[in-house]
């Protein structure tokens, strides 16, 4: 399956999650979630979202550091508020990052390099989240997590359901085996550990992984400031302890390719988690569209970073 047909994919899966959703809770969530935004929760968005935009910059410059790419922090926080109105306005929600790869590639003249720098930087973002997200998980269980343990409960009892774990697993260890059988000279293989040398050089080695935990920190705690920040602005009071587990599986959600600029996954989860936990699923999807403005309205500067660069090569000759 081809990366544009897998993109259509996604973005019909999310346009799908969003039409389920007004079809069983109706448009007054998202309504209400536009009435409730003011100015100052704007400003505190915009705040929050330099505060991500340039740790996110600074982890970028760290890995192409390593991978000997020259990148100045100054133009990589451009390129980032650049990338992130691009993800928030086109279906997809990568195709921002798509276009700071290929560029910053084709400045320093290794395209090939600079899309592994994006994607090394994103993989060490989703990384943390994933780490971080656990341990907030199981340190602060929730209602929603108790609910979700129940439907593993009954898939797992569910007759056949062994049988099919068995088999599956029996199929990953004989692909294993097969892979480790072909040659070790082969064009994937040695692409592979080519890749596995740069991931170790861009995001574990010893100059390299302290910058990259700290960025990748400080931006997880700016996402859930923002999502804290939208849950009080859609009225919500429930105590910020139980709130953080459903912003993570929220921000998990989002790290799926199913959206359309994000949108999808990130509010059937919140209404979800929010409905299990006892906080309402009205409330939570309320919560999602607040946070889904918020960090649209973050990435705007993105869009003045595109229309200077556009008014310079107006003035070229």
């Amino acid at each position: 399956m081809s990366a544009a047909i897998r993109a259509r994919l996604g973005t019909f899966a999310g346009a799908a999650i969003i039409v389920v959703l007004l079809w069983q809770m109706g448009t007054g969530a998202f309504v209400e979630g536009l009435r409730r935004i003011d100015g100052v929760t704007l400003l505190a968005a915009l705040g929050l979202g330099l505060l991500t935009t340039v740790f996110s910059a600074w982890r970028w410059c760290v890995v192409a550091r390593a991978l000997r790419i020259r990148l100045p922090l100054a133009q990589a926080v451009g390129d980032y508020y650049r990338s992130q109105f691009l993800n928030a306005a086109l279906p997809g929600g990568v195709l921002g990052d798509v276009h700071r790869a290929v560029r910053h590639g084709r400045t320093e003249g290794d395209v090939a390099r600079g899309v592994r720098a994006v994607v090394l930087e994103r993989t060490a973002g989703q990384v943390v989240l994933v780490m971080v997200g656990v341990a907030l998980l199981f340190a602060h269980p929730s209602l929603a997590l108790s609910e979700g343990g129940r439907v593993l409960h009954a898939v797992a009892t569910t007759p056949g359901a062994a049988p099919a774990l068995l088999a599956v697993c029996g199929l990953g260890a004989v692909a294993v085996v097969r892979l480790r059988r072909r040659p070790g000279t082969s064009r994937g293989r040695r692409a592979l550990r080519a890749a596995l040398t740069e991931a170790r050089l861009g995001l574990l080695a010893r100059a390299s992984w302290p910058g990259v935990v700290i960025s990748s920190a400080v931006v997880l705690a700016g996402y859930l400031g923002m999502f804290l920040l939208a849950a009080r602005a859609a009225g919500s009071t429930a105590p910020a302890v139980e709130l953080v587990p459903i912003m993570v599986l929220a921000l998990l959600a989002m790290a799926l390719p199913l959206n359309v600029g994000g949108w999808g996954p990130r509010e059937g989860v919140t209404a979800w988690a929010f409905g299990s936990a006892g906080l309402g699923a009205a409330q939570g999807l309320t919560v999602a569209v607040v946070y889904g403005v918020l960090t649209f309205a973050a990435s705007l500067p993105g869009l003045c970073v595109l229309v200077g660069q556009w008014a310079v090569r107006l003035r070229r000759p």
